[in-house]
């Protein structure tokens, strides 16, 4: 998927990834339950995706985006990540997500979203933000 190799979508994730790992992650994530490509009505454009992974962090659901940047901006995201985790609280008590600190655009995202901030800490040699949201 192109979120995966753009280095703007993956400044805070990590760097872009090779073709070779792409090739992987396609095969992964097609038809895989929790994983949700947005498209926009209008043309038929893919904007990005979202993905749900239950029990992804201490025994909690966490949701994850990328969206290229050419559509960041646009309300895109927020309305594909809020409607994710409104859907993922129908059948779980709560929702986390995962960004860097430095990555303020994601902040705000799931702040609008109605996440909230609950824990700070340093994972893959980044300071990391925690936002849950339950029910």
């Amino acid at each position: 998927m192109w979120a995966w190799t753009d280095p703007e979508v993956r400044r805070h994730l990590g760097g872009p990834v090779t073709e070779q790992v792409v090739r992987i992650r396609q095969r992964r994530v097609v038809g895989a339950p929790g994983v949700h490509a947005v498209v926009r009505s209008a043309d038929d454009v893919v904007l990005g995706l979202v993905s749900v992974e239950p029990a992804a962090r201490e025994g909690e659901t966490e949701v994850s985006y990328q969206f290229l940047p050419e559509h960041w901006g646009h309300g895109y995201a927020r309305e594909a990540v809020g409607a994710v985790v409104e859907a993922t609280l129908l059948d779980t008590p709560s929702v986390v997500a995962l960004t860097q600190e430095a990555n303020a655009p994601s902040r705000r995202l799931l702040e609008a979203v109605g996440m909230s901030h609950a824990a700070s800490f340093v994972e893959y040699d980044a300071h990391q933000v925690l936002y849950r949201r339950s029910r």
